[in-house]
C-alpha cells in the first residue's frame, strides 16, 4: 500500500482518537471484546462504514502493541555507512526505495544520525559535489525502547516532527527501527485484500491442519495453542521466527520448514511479513 504522510486527514483523525484512549481504557478496562462489539454495532447500523470500522479497530490494537511487535529487525535495516562515497550512497538509496536512512559508524550499534534521501538532490545541483560530506547532512537520531507502546510512539513522532526512530534493547544495543508509516499501517491496514483477516482475529483455523496468522502472532501463544516449545529468546513473534531462521526477509510464497511445521509468507511488503500460512508437517498430530 502507498505510504501515508503524517499530515494526512486520516492520520490526524487517528491521533485525535488516540488522545481519547485513556477514557476508553477506563470505560472498557478488561473488556476489549466489548469495545469491538460496540464498534461492530455502529458499523452494522451504518453509523460508520467498513473503512472507519477497520481504522478504529486498528487504533485499539495500536494501544496494546509494543514497538518490538512492528519494528523492522536489525538484520533487515537498510543503512548507510558514514564513509560511503556519493556514488555508493546514490546506488543504495535508489536500490532500496526508502526516503530515510540510519547512518552508522563501526557497525549497526553505532547509529550516528539519519540521512534524508531528498538532501542528496541538493548535492547533485551543487557546484560543491566533490566536497560532499555525509556528516554535514545528518539529522538527530531518536532512540526508543522495544517496550514502548505504539500510541506513545505515534505521539512522539508527531511532537518531534520525525518519522523514524532507532529501537534499542535493554542493553543499549540496536535491535531494529520503527517509522511513523509502520505505526499508521497498524491503524489503516490494507483495504479489500483477499488475504486480510480481521484485526481481532490474529489466528484463523482453516481446517485440515492449515492456519492463517498475522506475523505479529506471539511465539508464546503459538506454543500454548500447539503445546510446543519454540524458543522466543531471539524473537517474540512468528514473523520474527521466519526472518531469523531464513536469514533474510522472505518474498511472498517463500517457506520455512521448522519444528514439524511449514511456515509460508502469504503477505509481505518490502519491510516486513504481514501474514503467514502455517501447516503442520504431519496433520495427524
Amino acid at each position: 500500500m502507498s505510504k501515508l504522510k503524517s499530515n494526512t486527514p486520516i492520520s490526524n483523525l487517528a491521533a485525535k482518537f488516540l488522545s481519547k484512549l485513556p477514557f476508553l481504557k477506563d470505560k472498557y478496562a478488561n473488556h476489549e471484546r466489548q469495545l469491538a462489539d460496540h464498534l461492530k454495532v455502529l458499523k452494522d447500523q451504518q453509523l460508520i462504514d467498513s473503512e472507519v470500522f477497520s481504522m478504529l479497530m486498528g487504533v485499539t490494537t495500536v494501544a496494546k502493541l509494543q514497538v518490538r511487535d512492528i519494528m523492522i529487525p536489525r538484520s533487515q535495516m537498510v543503512v548507510l555507512d558514514r564513509d560511503d562515497s556519493i556514488e555508493e550512497l546514490t546506488r543504495e538509496i535508489i536500490d532500496s526505495g526508502h526516503s530515510r536512512f540510519p547512518v552508522i559508524g563501526e557497525d549497526k550499534d553505532e547509529v550516528i544520525g539519519i540521512f534524508l534521501a531528498k538532501d542528496l538532490i541538493q548535492v547533485f545541483f551543487s557546484d560543491d559535489r566533490e566536497k560532499f560530506n555525509l556528516l554535514d547532512f545528518l539529522r538527530t537520531t531518536a532512540f526508543i525502547p522495544e517496550s514502548m507502546k505504539l500510541d506513545k510512539l505515534l505521539t512522539q513522532f508527531r511532537e518531534s516532527h520525525s518519522h523514524l526512530a532507532i529501537v534499542v534493547d535493554e542493553f543499549g544495543g540496536v535491535s531494529g527501527l520503527a517509522t511513523i508509516e509502520d505505526v499508521l499501517e497498524q491503524i489503516v491496514g490494507d483495504i479489500d485484500d483477499e488475504h486480510d483477516i480481521e484485526d481481532k482475529d490474529h489466528f484463523v483455523d482453516l481446517g485440515k491442519g492449515r492456519y492463517h496468522m498475522k506475523a505479529t502472532y506471539r511465539i508464546d501463544e503459538l506454543n500454548d495453542f500447539f503445546n510446543e516449545s519454540f524458543s522466543d529468546d531471539d524473537y517474540d513473534t512468528v514473523g520474527g521466527l521466519m526472518v531469523h531462521h531464513l536469514g533474510s526477509l522472505p518474498k511472498r510464497g517463500d517457506s520455512l520448514s521448522f519444528g514439524g511445521f511449514k511456515f509460508r509468507a502469504a503477505k509481505v511488503d518490502r519491510r516486513r511479513i504481514h501474514l503467514i500460512e502455517l501447516e503442520k508437517s504431519n496433520t495427524d498430530q
